[in-house]
């Protein structure tokens, strides 16, 4: 029978049903005997029916939920944040079903860090997930006894992680090639980005958080320098450390200890870190030695000439020396490199921007998608090349407002339903396994390892949070075997407080049976 598993059968009631031996035609009652057994076959199967549990209703069958599910409704009301303040789309990724929860889907909101998302999906499926960016390095003079006697050249192509230790490398190349004393200058050719000046204090008047540098051609270790603190108890101070070493700025070797007993606490702010003085870093604060081994990542001031320091710090430390400067200028046309140091893929590039929400890095990428179609990088060009992709893929709705393609903006804008698209879209692409990967897995790692979700293991999402904005957004694998595209954003001043909800609304979906 139709909709009725084979294994089913045995629990059907079983009916015997006397019929005359004699045929049918002969008999002059055989109309009444075929009815009479039509009547008993057709109540038998009636009950069998009943007796067999109803297969589920398929999803394409269910209807769109319109309202917040009561849990979120719940924790909204706790960080009192209105309903009429979030959006919420929560859709099978395979998309020909209606959602199972659509919540003003439709409003333009301000998504925060879950713009990335938009951003390394779309290089990724422009660019590949084999994508690269190459540093040219050039000589401009003769290698003779141990000396390169003309300026080194370091051209920027915009390498999102050009970090201390492939700086390192970098720099034993050249050492590797005979160049001990460089009698000349090192030439930094930062001219494939045409970005505008940036004051790393008007975000939010934090200029020393690593989060607000601005993107660069040649964009050497984030323009962030980590302090090691390492406590010496015998000595009574804590021994710092800087990475990559920085030339020309005046660093503190080490820290008194706080007070025997000194709890941990917040360590940083008991440090007072001072960095009025654009030359120096300091601390004028103690550091608990209970602490242990602890670091710190600083954007220095005058982050415009953290390469040149960094550079130039590097390959002083490994012994070369440099009888000129560090400056910024361009390569002479026609100067072939001696080398290119290459970065990591775009796919692992990737991993490190949405898990650990790396905005920098994201702007890098985002700056790359322009400079592919122009030449040269910038915010418009970029925002134009996004624009034609996202169009091209799914039309003018929904389109975002990209601004720098990182979400640390106040002017981003994107629709759940939009995004909610372009998920769906990303889960049936090829690039679908580099992508996902890159999401935080809940209570696993990066920006979620420590949510409070019952869901831990079950949804690979991005996070996203500014002062008046926050937002989920990803996929979320749930009891019934389905699969689900979950996004999620509140524009409040209340916004912060919506983790809660957004963890209820991870947990509804996972229990979706």
């Amino acid at each position: 029978m139709p909709g009725v598993d084979l294994p089913a059968m045995s629990h059907l009631p079983v009916f015997r049903v006397s019929l005359p031996r004699a045929p049918l035609r002969r008999r002059p009652g055989w109309r009444q005997a075929l009815a009479a057994c039509g009547l008993l076959l057709a109540t038998g199967l009636a009950q069998a029916q009943a007796a067999v549990p109803a297969p589920p209703v398929s999803q394409p069958a269910r209807a769109a939920r319109d309202s917040l599910p009561p849990a979120v409704e719940a924790a909204l009301a706790r960080a009192k944040l209105p309903r009429e303040a979030v959006s919420v789309l929560v859709a099978e990724v395979g998309g020909q079903a209606a959602p199972r929860l659509d919540w003003q889907s439709h409003v333009p909101m301000n998504p925060a860090s879950v713009m990335k998302l938009v951003t390394t999906y779309a290089a990724l499926d422009q660019l590949g997930p084999a994508h690269v960016w190459r540093t040219p390095v050039f000589l401009g003079g003769p290698v003779q006894d141990g000396a390169l006697r003309g300026p080194l050249y370091i051209q920027g192509q915009g390498d999102p992680k050009l970090v201390m230790e492939r700086l390192w490398l970098m720099m034993r190349r050249l050492q590797g090639m005979g160049i001990q004393v460089i009698v000349g200058d090192i030439v930094l050719d930062r001219s494939a980005f045409s970005v505008p000046a940036h004051d790393p204090a008007r975000f939010d008047n934090e200029p020393w958080r690593p989060y607000n540098v601005a993107p660069d051609a040649l964009l050497v270790n984030y323009k962030a320098v980590t302090v090691g603190f390492a406590p010496d108890p015998a000595a009574g101070v804590a021994r710092l450390q800087y990475d990559p070493p920085l030339a020309g700025m005046q660093l503190q070797a080490s820290v008194p200890l706080a007070p025997a007993g000194s709890e941990c606490g917040d360590w940083r702010s008991r440090l007072q870190l001072d960095m009025a003085d654009p030359q120096r870093i300091a601390f004028a604060g103690p550091f608990p030695a209970s602490c242990g081994d602890k670091s710190w990542s600083l954007a220095p001031a005058q982050p415009e000439t953290f390469a040149a320091r960094a550079i130039e710090g590097m390959w002083r430390e490994l012994g070369g020396k440099l009888t000129g400067t560090v400056r910024d200028g361009r390569v002479p046309a026609g100067l072939q490199p001696v080398f290119q140091a290459e970065s990591p893929s775009l796919a692992e590039v990737v991993r490190d921007i949405n898990k650990y929400s790396n905005n920098v890095m994201a702007q890098q990428v985002f700056l790359t998608l322009g400079m592919q179609r122009t030449g040269v990088a910038s915010f418009e060009a970029s925002r134009q090349a996004l624009g034609q992709w996202w169009q091209a893929r799914w039309g003018q709705g929904g389109q975002p407002v990209a601004d720098n393609g990182a979400g640390l903006s106040r002017e981003a804008r994107i629709t759940a339903a939009g995004l909610g698209r372009m998920l769906q879209h990303a889960w049936s692409s090829s690039v679908m396994p580099e992508f996902v990967a890159s999401l935080p897995i809940v209570g696993v790692d990066g920006t979620l390892r420590r949510s409070l979700s019952q869901s831990q293991g079950l949804a690979h999402l991005k996070t996203g949070t500014l002062r008046d904005a926050s937002a989920l957004a990803g996929y979320v694998d749930a009891a019934s075997g389905r699969r689900y595209v979950l996004v999620a954003i509140a524009n409040h001043a209340n916004a912060a407080a919506a983790r809660a909800a957004w963890d209820a609304l991870v947990d509804w979906t996972a229990r979706d049976r």
